[in-house]
């Protein structure tokens, strides 16, 4: 799999980052909804992770007590 454009990863934050809407003569500003705001953020953090080795995936060796 290509690795993903770090533009559009830094360009999704910025985005998220910034206000939806401005006015300057009115002084009027608005935020991006909080649900797209958490979205956004679920994005980039599993993007994160999908490029962190094992995937989360942890091999353990269970020993029963009482056995030597």
């Amino acid at each position: 799999m290509p690795d993903p454009d770090p533009n559009l990863e830094q360009a999704i934050r910025d985005n998220a980052a910034q206000p939806a809407k401005a006015s300057v003569d009115g002084q009027s500003v608005e935020q991006h909804p909080l649900k797209d705001q958490i979205e956004a953020d679920r994005y980039l953090a599993s993007k994160d992770a999908a490029r962190k080795p094992g995937l989360g995936v942890k091999f353990a060796k269970l020993v029963p007590p009482g056995s030597v």
